[in-house]
């Protein structure tokens, strides 16, 4: 490798990194899941979730240790968000303090008040100036999944949960958490199967980090009609969601095996935020989030559909510099992030458990 490295220095026109970012994968020295195999593998994060089991919801809150850059991409016909005009990379406000997803629908939303209100009460936050008794704005962009017709518990009046959800999800932000029927995927389905709240990572040969967890509600299957096999399967690292595979995926026009029957409008939605330890500028996340989506399209099938309100947040918490790789690097980037993305659905869908009159995927016939 020094002898690499000693090489990519005579390269030209500032390219040297890319130089040595093609020779490692010219060796396909492959990348790898990180230790926990969780988007807190990205150095910088916890997350935190809490959910309502009587009426069968959560939240799931993804906290940087210190303010981060982000971006988001919306692809979904019928989404919900908060704060995401904040994130264009032309308006002020460059990194934001946590990123909040929830069930609940418009309900939802007012899961990021409990965060904010929590954040605040810490001290962080967005301020223009520093003045006594003026206290910080912390920027929280959210989405949200629907998952109101699960059979849940709704006679909430006036007070529905969420507030209460964010701030519990905050203040239990770790660098592990709960997959399955946790978090904002508690009450999710999984087009007909139970769904829930997935993640994985990845580090590159170079050592680049990219993470991703994921709450899925989609209306899209999962899996290939007629068996049990993911979608996402030729991206599975070692047996992580069942080591099933890709022998059993076929695809034919107009036959989406285990969608929904009966979509219903805003009934679906798959809410994710991809994440790396590269510093980026708040347009490079955007490229991020944008080449992201590809790994629900890998994952879910049909995706992005008018029912669904799919939304990808990217984030980066800096932990080690770009580098000369630049355009090629950040491509490299969201090439993983695609990939992460694709396992963390299957991952998700694959820890869940089931309820009375709803499957799992381990219900389906092997």
């Amino acid at each position: 490798m020094a002898g690499e490295r000693h090489h990519s220095q005579a390269c030209v026109d500032n390219k040297c990194e890319a130089v040595l970012s093609v020779s490692i994968m010219s060796k396909n020295l492959a990348a790898a899941p990180g230790p926990r195999n969780l988007i807190t593998d990205v150095p910088g994060l916890a997350v935190g979730q809490a959910h309502d089991a009587a009426a069968r919801t959560g939240v799931t809150v993804i906290l940087p240790d210190e303010r981060a850059v982000a971006a988001c991409d919306v692809r979904g016909g019928g989404p919900g968000t908060r704060e995401t005009d904040a994130l264009a990379p032309e308006n002020l406000v460059e990194a934001i303090d946590a990123i909040v997803l929830s069930g609940g629908s418009v309900y939802g939303l007012a899961a990021a008040d409990g965060v904010v209100a929590w954040l605040g009460a810490q001290g962080r936050g967005y301020g223009l100036v520093s003045t006594t008794g003026v206290p910080r704005s912390p920027v929280v962009p959210g989405a949200i999944l629907y998952d109101l017709a699960n059979g849940g518990e709704r006679a909430w009046g006036e007070d529905p949960p969420y507030r209460r959800l964010g701030r519990e999800a905050v203040i239990a932000a770790a660098r592990h958490f709960q997959l399955g029927t946790a978090g904002a995927g508690y009450g999710a389905m999984a087009g007909r199967l139970k769904g829930g709240t997935g993640s994985a990572s990845v580090v590159s040969a170079d050592g680049i980090t990219v993470g991703a967890v994921v709450c899925v509600n989609s209306f899209g299957s999962v899996v290939a009609p007629g068996g049990r096999t993911f979608w996402a399967s030729p991206y599975e690292v070692g047996d992580e969601f069942g080591g099933l595979g890709p022998s059993g995926l076929a695809a034919q026009g107009d036959i989406w095996g285990l969608a929904k029957v009966d979509p219903a409008e805003r009934m679906n939605t798959t809410i994710a935020c991809v994440a790396t330890d590269v510093a980026l500028t708040p347009a490079q996340a955007k490229r991020v989030a944008v080449m992201a989506q590809d790994g629900l399209a890998r994952a879910i099938r049909p995706i992005h559909a008018p029912f669904d309100g799919d939304v990808v947040f990217a984030l980066s918490t800096a932990a080690r510099p770009l580098g000369e790789g630049g355009d090629f690097t950040i491509a490299r980037i969201g090439a993983l992030a695609a990939d992460v993305l694709a396992r963390a659905v299957a991952r998700g869908v694959y820890a869940a458990q089931p309820w009375p009159g709803v499957n799992g995927w381990r219900d389906l016939p092997a």
